[in-house]
């Protein structure tokens, strides 16, 4: 079968025409898709509904606006993550050359100054000429007409009750915790060392180096300091990629010490040795004027944060510039309710992307979109919609999302374990680095097939999509 399947239920070809999609939503999901559909010709009208009304964890109205952290994850070319952002460039993504250009320095991290990466992005989407911005709130899914929902794990009570209404299906939730930041010129640098781990990269996080008995005071503090409790008829349901360190803390002493506050790969420059556990700080703009604390998303009560995480060393006196929070994120058992196309099972003109999906993940959730606004050009060109090879990253996210699970559906990064196996895995530690960078080496090449074959133009028969001339070149 062609890397763009056809999907066994859209055949029905809409032509491009003076075709309008509408793009509910202005995050990562809903700007990458409104970009994409656009650079192929197709007029889009996006809605934004910031700042006419707000959500928990938004602070502007900008579009793209990163909430959580500044962290888009690993640049390493056979991670799961460096090999998604290969994609997304190949494919011209608008985030993923946001990011790049407003790149803080940090390690092998792509890390970004906030400010400046949602800037680019609303502009860049506010001058196309082919997208129209609609500042306000969409509280009914339109009757017909091409649809992208692109609402993010903030969905409004009206968009997730119209999705439950369509899909006949209740929402899923799990809850979503951010970490503190502080101010620079509160910390005292003489207790921090700058530092990557195993010297990898830029030297740009700061590390605060604790003793067994500073961790332990630490541990302390943080399993009986008072907690925001859930309400009563909500359940504890966390991203375990995202749990609360005082939640961590929970399961045992050794926890933190195994897990965010891991030393290895570091040497305190004040002992010559490695410390018992390790607390980073990471600069959260390009003037390095404010930092997160990494790993230290929390839901305590804003004075016992100020308590507990002054327990660091090099933050006796912190100034917090935000506190750790918590927050509902939505999304939906999108295997029952999409097809492999991210089309609705119930309604082939509705698109689906984004978190609201169950990717987890600022460029998970991108993709998730590129290949929606895809997937939708094509179905309007040739009433079939578009599907990523199974090797590729996007293609292992799609299946992720769209394929019935063993278990429990559950969220979900970007890493090596979603990609199909290798026929031959080699065994060991430098197996395991020669088998990612076989994963990485055949996702390239299925890429690069689907680029030229798959997305040929409708004419060609079992193609779809002109790409862009930066991803083309």
């Amino acid at each position: 079968m062609s890397v763009l399947q056809a999907s066994e239920g859209s055949r029905r070809g809409v032509g491009r025409g003076d075709t309008r999609v509408i793009v509910i939503g202005g995050g990562l999901a809903g700007s990458e898709a409104a970009w994409q559909l656009a650079q192929r010709g197709l007029p889009v009208r996006l809605f934004e509904m910031r700042p006419k009304v707000t959500t928990q964890a938004h602070k502007t109205s900008r579009l793209g606006e990163l909430v959580c952290s500044n962290s888009l994850k690993s640049m390493e070319s056979t991670s799961g993550p460096g090999i998604l952002k290969h994609e997304l460039r190949r494919l011209g993504s608008l985030v993923l050359a946001a990011a790049e250009g407003a790149r803080v320095e940090a390690g092998t991290a792509l890390t970004v100054d906030r400010d400046l990466f949602a800037a680019e992005i609303t502009r860049s989407i506010e001058s196309h000429p082919r997208i129209e911005v609609v500042r306000d709130e969409v509280t009914r899914l339109p009757d017909d007409g091409q649809v992208v929902v692109a609402t993010g794990p903030l969905t409004s009570e009206a968009i997730a009750a119209a999705l439950k209404d369509l899909c006949g299906l209740e929402s899923l939730y799990f809850y979503d915790a951010i970490a503190p930041i502080v101010s620079a010129d509160s910390l005292d640098r003489s207790r921090l060392f700058a530092a990557s781990r195993y010297g990898k990269g830029e030297a740009s996080f700061l590390n605060a180096a604790m003793s067994e008995e500073e961790y332990d005071a630490l541990y302390a503090s943080l399993t009986t300091a008072e907690v925001f409790p859930l309400r009563k008829f909500e359940r504890g349901l966390f991203f375990q990629g995202c749990l609360p360190i005082e939640d961590l803390a929970y399961r045992g002493r050794e926890t933190l010490a195994f897990g965010c506050m891991r030393p290895v790969g570091f040497v305190d420059p004040r002992t010559g040795r490695r410390p018992f556990a390790i607390v980073q700080l990471r600069p959260e703009n390009r003037d390095a004027t404010c930092y997160s604390l990494v790993g230290c998303q929390s839901r305590l009560r804003v004075p016992e944060q100020r308590r507990v995480f002054r327990m660091i060393p090099g933050l006796e006196g912190a100034e917090f510039l935000r506190y750790g929070s918590l927050h509902r994120n939505t999304y939906l058992e999108s295997p029952r309710i999409l097809t492999p196309t991210l089309q609705a099972r119930a309604r082939e003109d509705l698109f689906l992307a984004g978190q609201i999906t169950g990717v987890e993940g600022y460029l998970e959730s991108t993709a998730v979109g590129l290949v929606a606004a895809l997937s939708c050009a094509r179905w309007i060109e040739t009433g079939r919609g578009a599907v990523p090879p199974r090797e590729t990253a996007l293609g292992s996210l799609v299946a992720h999302i769209t394929q019935p699970p063993p278990g429990r559906f559950q969220p979900m990064n970007i890493n090596i374990g979603l990609f199909p196996a290798l026929e031959a895995a080699p065994g060991g530690r430098r197996g395991r680095d020669a088998r990612d960078a076989a994963i990485a080496a055949r996702a390239a090449g299925a890429l690069e097939r689907w680029i030229g074959v798959g997305l040929a133009t409708p004419d060609a028969g079992d193609g779809a999509l002109d790409l862009p001339a930066e991803a083309s070149a």
